[in-house]
């Protein structure tokens, strides 16, 4: 399947521990991208504290029309090297036989913390360019939102 790999990193005026608590929880994303709507059936695993969930991502098209895309995810996070740094991992399957594994990187930085976001995408042949630029569009957006939640409070 085609891939590819987008990264951004930005700062936020907050400590690592308090951005790793709040990429932590499942529901927080809500908000952190403009496409997801609702998270749900959130268990976690017995042997290794892994978080499944399910996600709703609502995509609009024409300013009318909307599709439900129903995701299912897994988060792990790692915070074991915390307070200097802290690492959030995981796998996102959409129906469309999209997939995305992804990591937040979580360094001390003297203002606070910087954040890596990684994301690495495989989809079916044809869908590679629009699902890029979805979750480019969201890395932005999930930066200037989780900054302004975070920053300063």
């Amino acid at each position: 399947m085609p891939s590819t790999e987008l990264k951004h990193r930005f700062e936020i005026a907050a400590p690592p521990e308090r951005v790793f608590a709040h990429l932590a929880e499942p529901s927080n994303y809500i908000g952190l991208s403009p496409l997801l709507v609702a998270v749900r059936d959130v268990h976690r695993t017995e042997t290794d504290g892994t978080l499944h969930y399910t996600a709703v991502e609502r995509f609009r098209f024409l300013g009318v029309l909307t599709h439900d895309n129903i995701i299912g995810v897994t988060l792990v996070a790692a915070p074991d090297r915390l307070p200097a740094r802290a690492e959030i991992t995981g796998e996102v399957r959409s129906p469309a036989r999209v997939r995305m594994s992804y990591r937040f990187t979580i360094d001390r930085h003297a203002s606070g913390s910087v954040v890596t976001d990684t994301l690495h995408l495989r989809t079916p042949p044809g869908l590679l360019r629009f699902a890029a630029s979805q979750a480019g569009a969201v890395q932005q957006n999930r930066a200037r939102v989780l900054t302004a939640r975070l920053s300063g409070a």
